[in-house]
């Protein structure tokens, strides 16, 4: 990908371009658990962007999307925004970053991406950290890093019409090879912790069930006010912190789908520093029932599964898979998988044939590597 991108930069705008990169990400455990105020735990992985830029000393950008083959021209005032979707990514960093007081120019790109799209590892917010990282680099703005992931965000809230958390570009930005990040969502700190699976005779994968089932009303929205039910009930803004046992002193007082929403998030808050905790001891075993736990918390307590990704989870169980749940907020797309070395090949193929068998169509299977976040590329 690398040598093609630069290849296409040099027959469309000359020689002189820098590369950059950025990674798509998974999230191993913490699942809505960020508008709770609670922690995530994701990832960068080995698919991503990458892009070579060029500064052209003018007030206009000029930028190719190989993957689309298709072209955008736009200047870079609020005016300027492109038609096509896929520019409105990068001309919403630029602008942002102008919002912050960082002065920049016009500049010639090519980018392209292996994310796999519909798998729900965030090929934009990669986009998105390419080119915040790239600009902050060209133009020796000094932006910060966290604040790198948040000029992605508001990217996506002011530009693509996605209100999205701060995770995705988090991971994307400060991703380091062989670690995960805990990223408290109510203080925004974050500590890395050790996660090498490889070397301890593990694999991690996703299966993507190519499944997206059309959501009737608002459920993100449904469960999301639960929650902050439920919070005002125990005095708090957010559920974090909050305890099984105070959920069950006010039970009486609230819905009982209020309960179970709140019984799977309280719940979601412990999982997560678990598998923290054991992965310091290099206990892998308990990071897969954690996962299980979750999977299984979010089909009957905060039902966002469905039955194809219930199936996949199962069928992990059924072959001896360490760990299983859904990745991302539920309705369709991936599970994420923890599975020793021995039964890799074994998996794949029983969940391959029996996916097929009973849904008309494979899976697709992803190995997921955990990689470096945004960079330069030599």
């Amino acid at each position: 990908m690398k040598n093609s991108v630069s290849q296409k930069f040099a027959e469309i705008y000359g020689e002189g371009a820098i590369l950059f990169a950025s990674p798509g990400r998974i999230n191993l455990i913490g699942e809505h658990t960020d508008y709770n105020g609670g922690f995530v735990f994701p990832g960068a992985v080995d698919k991503g962007i990458v892009a070579a830029i060029r500064l052209n000393g003018t007030d206009k950008v000029r930028a190719f999307a190989l993957d689309l083959n298709e072209s955008a021209e736009f200047g870079l005032n609020e005016e300027d925004k492109p038609a096509q979707s896929w520019a409105c990514y990068i001309f919403g960093v630029c602008r942002e970053i102008q919002k912050r007081g960082g002065v920049i120019g016009g500049f010639d790109t090519v980018f392209a991406g292996d994310v796999p799209l519909g798998a729900g590892m965030s090929s934009s917010a990669a986009l998105e950290s390419t080119f915040a990282f790239a600009l902050n680099h060209l133009y020796n703005l000094g932006i910060e890093k966290f604040e790198l992931a948040r000029i992605g965000q508001s990217t996506e809230h002011n530009y693509c019409g996605v209100k999205c958390g701060i995770m995705d570009q988090f991971a994307s930005v400060h991703g380091k090879a062989g670690h995960l990040m805990r990223l408290d969502c109510r203080s925004m700190e974050f500590t890395y912790f050790p996660f090498d699976p490889t070397k301890h005779g593990y694999r991690l994968m996703l299966v993507n069930s190519c499944v997206k089932h059309e959501l009737v009303g608002s459920p993100y929205n449904d469960r999301r006010a639960s929650c902050e039910r439920v919070a005002a009930v125990l005095g708090q803004e957010f559920l974090r912190g909050a305890t099984m046992d105070q959920l069950e002193a006010i039970k009486d007082q609230i819905s009982e789908e209020d309960y179970l929403r709140a019984r799977y998030v309280i719940g979601e808050e412990k999982r997560v520093l678990d598998v923290c905790e054991a992965l310091e001891r290099d206990d892998y075993e308990t990071v897969g029932k954690r996962m299980y736990e979750t999977h299984w918390g979010m089909s009957k307590d905060y039902e966002v599964s469905c039955e194809e990704l219930d199936f996949l989870a199962t069928v992990a169980q059924e072959c001896g898979v360490t760990g299983s749940r859904i990745m991302g907020g539920g309705f369709g797309g991936c599970t994420i998988n923890l599975v020793k070395e021995e039964l890799y090949d074994n998996f794949v193929a029983t969940v391959t044939e029996r996916f097929k068998e009973k849904y008309g169509h494979e899976p697709k299977i992803y190995p997921v590597i955990i990689s470096d976040g945004s960079r330069i590329l030599a």
